[in-house]
């Protein structure tokens, strides 16, 4: 049973499970849209920006979320990381009736499994890079001196406390180095280096239908030029709003995944994540969430959000509208003292905002200090994020609002929008 609130009804009341800016974000857009809004708290971090937008809830307090639903009247629960569903009440959650903006059971794979993307895609004749599973090092060096290549390596099973975190090699040396030093707990994935030149797409999949929504990029890399390691959450983000499929991305990469999508009972938000290469585009992988510096973009230029992600959580048709002229959005990333290095950790230090920010600024590790000032907590502090009809204005924007915190040993990405766009771009 459908259990959406009636135009004249409440409102309809959204439980986000997560912390920090994807819950202020996501959070307040949906509140500016109409509904109420809680916070699962399932992290021991960022719990202050969530408390800005509605009631939150710690794990210490409330063992499981579930008992908050009737609770609250929940209508719409929205999960930050797939790892809700190895929970002890996942089930529990599922069996609840209430809508989850997530796909559920078998369809969670095409994320949590590498190598079943890597299947999807020969089945369906989608380009994907040469990929392997090894379960030790012997084995991994094995594949790297019969297809000696340089090779990106991952953990087999994606979450976010995976053992491995992605490396990104560049060379065979880089390569056999790193199969020296890594966790090898849950095996290791290999996927052949296809170079730089990577977008994205997202599409939500409701009632048996596609629907495009934006393309964009993700600087994953730690410092501007596309240097250091590849952080553990971008640094910065582009969108395009593309119902249209403009780059061909949803066409080629998702489009021929709908038998398989329909299998599994697939509804949610669906990413793909490729690399241009020979001019035709490579699968990286597939990603069943609408991303920490996408999601808040998309639920601003949506028209309809709540009723949109309600709607999609029942598995119902769907109608995403944009309205206006905002085509474009760009994200950037205050990072805090030691990022990306997260052992190195620093004091709590103020935070200073200098004049009022004229776009959206979510707070990440961010803590109230005295006298109502507040105080960096952790390695990732803010989120600014810019629309607007053009990407040169969205850009500048962003970057005029991000000069306006200052927080002793942070930075950000400077050259966000110089390199990687338009997709396909190295």
């Amino acid at each position: 049973m459908s259990r959406q609130p009636k135009a004249s009804a409440r409102p309809a009341s959204v439980l986000i499970l997560g912390v920090g800016s994807f819950a202020h974000s996501i959070g307040t857009a949906l509140a500016n849209a109409g509904a109420t809004v809680s916070t699962y708290l399932t992290r021991n971090y960022g719990h202050y920006a969530p408390s800005l937008v509605g009631p939150t809830f710690t794990r210490e307090a409330h063992p499981s979320p579930v008992p908050l639903l009737q609770k609250l009247g929940v209508d719409l629960v929205i999960p930050q990381s797939i790892d809700w569903a190895l929970q002890p009440w996942a089930k529990d959650l599922v069996k609840s009736g209430v809508g989850i903006f997530s796909p559920t059971g078998p369809a969670m794979q095409i994320e949590r499994e590498r190598d079943l993307a890597r299947e999807l895609c020969a089945k369906f004749k989608i380009p994907f890079p040469k990929a392997f599973v090894a379960q030790n090092r012997l084995a991994a060096e094995r594949i790297l001196a019969k297809h000696p290549h340089p090779f990106v390596i991952k953990n087999p099973l994606c979450s976010p406390t995976s053992p491995i975190h992605t490396i990104l090699c560049e060379t065979m040396a880089d390569t056999q180095a790193w199969l020296r030093n890594v966790n090898y707990a849950e095996g290791v994935f290999l996927q052949e280096y296809l170079g730089r030149a990577e977008a994205g797409h997202i599409v939500l999949v409701s009632g048996g239908e596609i629907h495009s929504l934006v393309t964009n990029q993700e600087y994953k890399y730690a410092f501007a030029g596309n240097q250091g390691i590849i952080a553990g959450a971008p640094l910065g983000g582009l969108v395009e709003r593309d119902p249209g499929d403009k780059y061909g991305l949803a066409r080629e990469l998702i489009q021929p995944l709908r038998p398989w999508l329909r299998k599994v009972k697939f509804n949610g938000p669906l990413q793909v994540t490729a690399i241009k290469r020979g001019g035709k585009w490579h699968v990286i992988e597939y990603n069943i969430r609408i991303g920490v510096t996408s999601g808040p973009m998309i639920l601003r230029m949506l028209a309809n959000p709540v009723e949109t992600l309600l709607r999609t959580a029942q598995n119902e048709k769907i109608a995403p509208h944009f309205p206006g002229a905002i085509k474009f959005g760009c994200s950037l990333t205050l990072a805090g003292y030691g990022y990306p290095f997260t052992q190195v950790r620093g004091p709590q230090l103020p935070l200073e905002v200098c004049g009022k920010p004229d776009c959206d600024v979510w707070w990440n590790e961010v803590a109230p200090g005295p006298d109502g000032s507040l105080l960096a907590a952790g390695h990732r502090i803010a989120d600014v994020i810019a629309l607007a009809p053009t990407l040169p204005a969205a850009i500048a924007k962003a970057y005029a609002n991000i000069r306006k915190l200052r927080v002793v040993g942070s930075y950000y990405r400077t050259d966000v929008g110089q390199s990687l766009w338009p997709p396909g771009r190295s």
